[in-house]
């Protein structure tokens, strides 16, 4: 079981580090493939910076909208 958690830990910075390289390529002019998967690695980090935002604020105690939870 632990063989697995790390073949999936590891197939996940993978990726990190790929989607990484790829918003440093697009940002140097690569080619369309690595303009699109530097935009989902850049959405994919958006959507994970919200998530946390949200995420902290519902522990403080706070929805966001002005009023008490």
């Amino acid at each position: 079981m632990r063989n697995v958690i790390g073949l999936v830990l590891l197939g996940v910075l993978v990726l990190a580090v790929g989607g990484c390289v790829c918003v440093v390529w697009a940002d140097r002019g690569g080619p369309r493939w690595v303009r699109a998967v530097a935009a989902v690695t850049l959405a994919a980090g958006e959507r994970v910076r919200r998530s946390s935002r949200n995420r902290r604020r519902r522990v403080n105690g706070n929805s966001g909208d002005g009023q008490p939870c």
